[in-house]
C-alpha cells in the first residue's frame, strides 16, 4: 500500500470563474484508521457545478466536500470489511477515513454489467437529481412534453435518459455547442437541442416546441427560466435543480425574468430540488435504471480525466462546458 496521500486544498476565494492558483496540491501520510472509522483508498472523485458556489464560503486550506467513490483498505469500523465499496462525501483526496452511515457514506452494490464510475453519474446523485425532479417535482407522466436546459451535462443527459424512459412525449434541451446538441438528439434521446449561444432562448424553444412544453428540468436559471416560463403550458411545472448562469458571477447574478408573473397567469409551479432530501429514493431508481444498463438501453454519459493531479483542471473545464454528461476525475484502478 502506497504511504502518500494526496488532497485537493482550496486556498483563495475565486472571484469569477476559479483559476489554479485557487488550490493547492498536498501531500501527506496516508491517515491510519481509528476505532470506528475505515480508511478508504478512492476511485473516483466528482466535480459538480454547485462546487462553485461551495467556494465561496468554503474552510480555506481544506478539501472541498464532494462525492467520492472507493474501495477499504483498513477497517476497524464493524460496518465495514476490507474490500468493500463505499460512497462518501470527504471530497477531493485520494484516501479518506470514513464511518458507515455518517455524512452519507454507505456502501456500494456493484452490479455486473455496470462501470462503477455509474455510481457517481447516473446511479448516484447525479442520476438521483434527475429521477426525483421528474418522479417526484414535475410528476412527469406519458406522453407530456419537456425542456431540460444545461442538457449536456450530468444532471441534462440524465434527465433527458430517464425522461425517456418514463414515456415522455417530446424532449427539448439546450446546450453549449452545435457539437453538444447533436450528441443529445444523437446518443441521448432527445428530439430537439439547440445551441443556446444561437440566439435567445426563448425563441429557440418555441421553434424547438412549437406546440409549448409541460414541463422544465432547470439547471441554468436566467434568461432559460424566462424561455422555458413562456413555452410553458397552463398548470405547467418547473423543477429548478441549479443555476449554472450565475455561478461564477454572484455579485451581478443574472436579472430575474422579465415574465415571472407568467408563473400566476398560467397557474405554473416552481419548486427546487435538493437531493439530500430524497436520498431515500435510490433504492427505487437502482430498481429502475440497472435493468436498462446492463442491458444497454442507458449508458452512463460521463467525461473522465485520470489522476487526482487533474481534479482543478477538470473543475475549471466543466464550468467552462468542456464535458459531456458527468464529470469524473479517476484516482485509482
Amino acid at each position: 500500500m502506497t504511504t502518500t496521500s494526496l488532497t485537493v486544498h482550496q486556498t483563495a476565494r475565486p472571484k469569477g470563474l476559479p483559476s489554479p492558483d485557487d488550490f493547492a496540491l498536498v501531500r501527506g501520510p496516508v491517515p491510519e484508521p481509528a476505532p470506528g472509522t475505515a480508511l478508504v483508498r478512492n476511485l473516483y472523485l466528482s466535480v459538480d457545478p454547485y462546487h462553485r458556489e461551495v467556494m465561496d464560503s468554503a474552510p480555506l486550506n481544506e478539501p472541498l466536500e464532494g462525492r467520492a467513490l472507493g474501495r477499504v483498505v483498513a477497517s476497524l469500523d464493524p460496518g465495514l470489511r476490507e474490500g468493500d465499496l463505499v460512497f462518501h462525501r470527504q471530497g477531493w483526496r485520494t484516501h479518506a477515513l470514513v464511518t458507515l452511515g455518517v455524512d452519507g457514506t454507505r456502501t456500494i452494490t456493484s452490479y455486473e454489467g455496470v462501470p462503477l464510475s455509474a455510481h457517481l453519474g447516473i446511479l448516484g446523485g447525479t442520476g438521483l437529481t434527475a429521477y426525483v425532479a421528474l418522479t417526484r417535482t414535475l410528476e412527469l407522466r406519458p406522453g407530456q412534453d419537456l425542456f431540460v436546459s444545461a442538457a449536456a451535462g450530468g444532471v441534462g443527459t440524465a434527465a433527458g435518459r430517464i425522461a425517456r424512459l418514463l414515456g415522455a412525449g417530446r424532449i427539448v434541451g439546450s446546450a453549449g455547442s452545435a457539437a453538444k446538441a447533436a450528441f443529445l438528439t444523437e446518443a441521448v434521446g432527445y428530439d430537439a437541442a439547440f445551441d443556446y449561444h444561437d440566439g435567445p432562448v426563448g425563441e429557440q424553444l418555441a421553434k424547438a416546441a412549437p406546440d409549448g412544453i409541460d414541463a422544465y428540468v432547470d439547471n441554468v436559471g436566467g434568461d432559460h427560466l424566462e424561455g422555458a416560463i413562456s413555452a410553458l403550458r397552463d398548470h405547467g411545472r418547473i423543477a429548478w435543480v441549479g443555476a449554472v448562469a450565475q455561478y461564477n458571477n454572484l455579485a451581478a447574478p443574472p436579472a430575474a425574468p422579465r415574465n415571472l408573473y407568467s408563473v400566476v397567469a398560467k397557474s405554473l409551479r416552481l419548486e427546487g430540488v435538493l437531493v439530500r432530501d430524497h436520498r431515500d429514493v435510490q433504492g427505487e431508481l437502482e430498481e429502475f435504471l440497472v435493468p436498462h444498463l446492463r442491458s444497454g438501453r442507458v449508458v452512463s454519459d460521463e467525461t473522465v480525466s485520470d489522476g487526482i493531479e487533474r481534479t482543478v483542471e477538470g473543475f475549471i473545464g466543466m464550468l467552462r462546458g468542456g464535458n459531456t454528461g458527468k464529470m469524473l476525475i479517476r484516482v485509482g484502478e
